[in-house]
């Protein structure tokens, strides 16, 4: 069984991919990678006071929904939302887990809900005042191939536009010896059920077996295979090349994910 849907708008935000726009001579292959480290812009759509408190994880994730919301010209508080990530704001829970070690284990309650799971998803229903269902969900390696397919699945079932944001930010040490990011990165996608004047292209997914695809270039494919949101890349080339092709993405074991790209520009 596939699931169709209409891309209308596309974030991205990652070492030297500091956008959609300039992102796109890169993945194509017209414009060399010359990866360094990542620019993320502050999180303004945020009242004061919350800006100052949000984590890195945060302020990618709205970074990325931001753009992709303006590039497809959506109405934020019309679509639903998937945030998936494989861990939640890493630099928090290594406060928390050194203060509970301590002999003064008094917590901020302002850093606890920084550190949960939803936080982003809660931030972006402050930032854009949306009040649409929002998923939130974590597969570990697999974490955007579910977000991706749980993106589909709503906009097939519900004819419902869906955002789906995938994001990643690197742990500090210790965690970082056990789970190495070498960068933060994210993506955001605006599914629709039905083409529109913004449309970018027609995706179709379904599941399937043998590996996923791998990137030529050497730097990239390196990010691909370190981050989980930047499991993505695949589709994102293909995106920016604009033409017909067919991608397979990492799913959980020893499922993929084929996704047919067919440009509507």
């Amino acid at each position: 069984m596939k699931l169709t849907a209409y891309l209308d708008g596309i974030g991205l935000l990652g070492p030297d991919l500091d956008n959609w726009d300039t992102a796109q001579p890169i993945l194509a292959g017209a414009t060399d990678y010359a990866p360094r480290a990542i620019v993320v812009p502050p999180p303004l759509a945020l009242p004061p006071a919350e800006r100052r408190r949000v984590g890195l994880p945060v302020k990618i994730a709205l970074a990325v929904a931001q753009e992709a919301i303006a590039t497809a010209q959506a109405d934020a508080g019309q679509l639903a939302s998937v945030f998936a990530s494989s861990g939640a704001d890493g630099d928090n829970c290594d406060v928390i887990c050194r203060t509970l070690a301590s002999e003064d284990r008094q917590l901020s309650p302002t850093r606890f809900h920084n550190s949960v799971h939803n936080a982003p998803a809660g931030y972006w229903g402050i930032a854009s005042g949306a009040m649409t269902p929002a998923t939130v969900l974590c597969a570990y390696d697999g974490s955007f191939g579910a977000g991706l397919l749980e993106a589909m699945s709503q906009v097939g079932v519900s004819a419902t536009g869906t955002l789906l944001v995938a994001y990643e930010a690197p742990y500090p040490e210790p965690l970082h010896a056990k789970r190495p990011f070498p960068a933060a990165f994210g993506l955001a996608l605006v599914l629709m059920p039905q083409q529109g004047p913004h449309t970018l292209a027609c995706l179709q997914v379904e599941l399937a077996a043998g590996p996923a695809d791998h990137l030529a270039n050497p730097d990239l494919e390196a990010l691909r295979r370190q981050i989980p949101s930047a499991r993505s890349l695949p589709l994102l080339q293909a995106l920016a090349r604009g033409h017909a092709a067919r991608v397979v993405l990492e799913y959980l074991e020893p499922l993929s994910l084929a996704v047919e790209v067919q440009p509507c520009r």
